[in-house]
């Protein structure tokens, strides 16, 4: 099954291979205090928040981290 802005935070994070893309991107992310409120979140609702794009998360570079971690499976 392919990843997509409808995946949880949650299944990206049981994923071990995806969680390595996704830490090549985002150092920490998997270390981070926060990330345990955002896991039954899906990507599109993480986002659509205020705060990512504060942060200068883009779903751009969401979909760019997709293809890479959908390409390796």
């Amino acid at each position: 099954m392919a990843y997509s802005l409808d995946t949880t935070v949650g299944d990206i994070m049981k994923d071990t291979h995806a969680l390595e893309i996704l830490e090549k991107h985002v150092p920490g992310i998997s270390k981070n205090p926060m990330i345990g409120m955002a896991k039954g979140f899906t990507l599109k609702q993480i986002i659509s928040m205020p705060q990512a794009k504060e942060a200068g998360l883009t779903e751009a570079m969401v979909t760019k981290v997709l293809a890479e971690i959908n390409a390796r499976k």
